[in-house]
């Protein structure tokens, strides 16, 4: 199974992205904004950063690269796609996901080890997971409060598509504690905190990121 990791430029965390879908047991292929097509990857993860120095809006100015014309094309159709941090601003913005990411309520940037609550494992990036358990995997963020109207919380809340919530402090105001959220097909999912950091304890706090990446391998192999 190959898994496509997209580069834009001021992207910071591709590389992670890539040794994470390497451990779960995918191939990781490298994907430039430029890019007129998707090189036959089975899913797709946009990566954290500052994609275009977050000018306008963060994920504002990514939403309309090349390679999101595809993207979109495929994630509509099924493709399991994945937006870590900066990745879940471009999904909102490209209105794969409903909402935005905002300035933390105390308008500091966050960088930190948060623990999760996951609420949804049955999406193609939390299979691995159950729900309720905890897990710990690092955030950083300055724009990740999560915020909607009342009507799409709503939604959001009936339809069991919040995949994850903060526990303890809400750590940058979002609504609901929400940390990632799903489309309702399953198969996009926005994720503020950066699993692709926790996959193994040498170079994380925890290993406990690992199970998104090897969620979309089991989704794949079904």
């Amino acid at each position: 199974m190959k898994v496509g990791v997209v580069t834009f430029p001021g992207t910071l965390d591709d590389r992670d992205a890539a040794r994470a879908a390497t451990h779960a047991g995918t191939t990781a292929v490298s994907l430039w904004h430029g890019d007129a097509d998707l090189k036959g990857v089975d899913a797709v993860i946009l990566p954290g950063g500052f994609s275009y120095g977050d000018y306008l809006r963060c994920g504002a100015i990514s939403r309309f690269a090349p390679v999101m014309e595809k993207i979109i094309d495929a994630a509509n159709g099924g493709m399991p796609l994945l937006g870590i941090c900066n990745g879940f601003q471009v999904l909102c913005e490209a209105h794969l996901l409903p909402g935005a990411l905002t300035r933390n309520h105390e308008l500091h940037f966050l960088c930190r080890d948060q623990k999760l609550e996951i609420t949804n494992n049955t999406t193609a990036w939390t299979s691995s997971y159950q729900v309720g358990q905890e897990i710990v995997i690092p955030l950083k963020n300055g724009e990740g409060s999560f915020q909607c109207d009342d009507a799409t919380l709503a939604k959001l809340e009936g339809e069991g598509r919040i995949i994850a919530r903060y526990v303890g402090e809400n750590p940058n105001g979002s609504r609901n504690k929400i940390a990632g959220i799903t489309n309702e097909r399953g198969n996009v999912v926005g994720l503020m905190p950066h699993p692709e950091h926790a996959i193994d304890t040498l170079t994380g706090p925890t290993a406990d990121g690992l199970g998104f990446f090897t969620s979309v391998l089991n989704a794949m192999v079904k």
